[in-house]
């Protein structure tokens, strides 16, 4: 294998955004290091054939099915890793980049062996100046993960040391992959970058946000409506990924010390937040926020980590 990195996009159902990136990545970054790995999960709009016939240089991956992000990013993670690349790029498919974003985060893995996983600063798509997540932290009283996207982030010129990497741009280690295994299947879509990040922490290295090189991100296109409905714009089964996988993650990784301060303010939290979608009429957010929280408290550790 000559090239270092495989590039993993995630399609489904948009071939436009993709095919966006994929244009972006072959004008700005060096072809001899990468190669594309377009991994489709069972989209029902000709995305494979229309992608294949834009791009046939690259190499396609048919998932035949939704297996989320999680599963989808997977069977694109074990080719890079059976072939022989030392690096998979996880990328989603809605960014484009207008730089050589890819040549600063390899320099610095290849100069600090210590580092297992780093990501670039990455904006926003519809407004450039504004930072979508300029590093991703965790504070550990509260069970809060969050990204600091604040103005002065903007101004920062030296890689930092992080909790967390987005799934949106991760650069990863293969071996450290061998090692610790994928994305957590169980997730199938939201935290299982965040728990795959305390993963690698806890067993093969620090993780390290770039913010000299960027990335611009559309932030969302697969969890929304084309058109607003009774339920809003998003997907009502968002509200079941994001509530349930959150707690699986606090279960697992908050610190037993703050149980019942973490335990507190996520109860205010969710009840807030089933009070305004009960006051708006979302009946099905309700729903599938109720479902979440339910799943997230009782289903067994060894059900999420068998």
């Amino acid at each position: 294998m000559s090239k270092k990195v495989a590039i993993i996009l995630l399609n489904w159902n948009t071939p436009d955004y993709t095919a966006s990136c994929i244009s972006s990545i072959m004008k700005y970054c060096t072809a001899d290091d990468y190669d594309l790995i377009i991994a489709d999960n069972g989209s029902t709009d000709n995305s494979l054939a229309i992608l294949k016939a834009a791009f046939p240089q690259h190499i396609y991956i048919d998932n035949r099915i939704n297996l989320g992000f999680a599963g989808g990013n997977n069977t694109a993670l074990k080719y890079s890793i059976d072939n022989g690349y030392e690096f998979s790029l996880l990328l989603n498919n809605d960014t484009e980049t207008e730089e050589d974003f890819l040549t600063p985060l390899l320099s610095h893995l290849d100069k600090n062996k210590n580092v297992v996983a780093v990501q670039p600063a990455i904006y926003y798509l519809g407004n450039k100046e504004q930072l979508w997540n300029g590093g991703s932290y965790f504070n550990p009283y509260f069970g809060i993960t969050y990204s600091n996207n604040s103005k002065a982030r903007q101004q920062l010129d030296t890689p930092e040391k992080v909790d967390w990497l987005t799934g949106c741009c991760l650069l990863v280690r293969n071996e450290a992959l061998k090692k610790i295994g994928l994305l957590n299947e169980k997730f199938f879509l939201y935290y299982e970058d965040v728990e795959l990040s305390f993963r690698l922490k806890a067993e093969c290295g620090e993780l390290y946000y770039i913010p000299t090189t960027k990335i611009y991100h559309e932030a969302g296109v697969s969890g929304k409506f084309k058109s607003a409905n009774p339920e809003g714009t998003l997907s009502p089964i968002i509200h079941y990924y994001l509530s349930r996988n959150k707690i699986w993650f606090l279960r697992k990784y908050a610190n037993p010390f703050f149980a019942i301060l973490i335990f507190l303010i996520n109860t205010f939290y969710y009840g807030a937040v089933f009070c305004y979608l009960i006051i708006r009429g979302r009946n099905k957010k309700v729903m599938y926020l109720y479902k979440g929280i339910k799943e997230g408290l009782f289903t067994s550790k060894s059900m999420i980590w068998p």
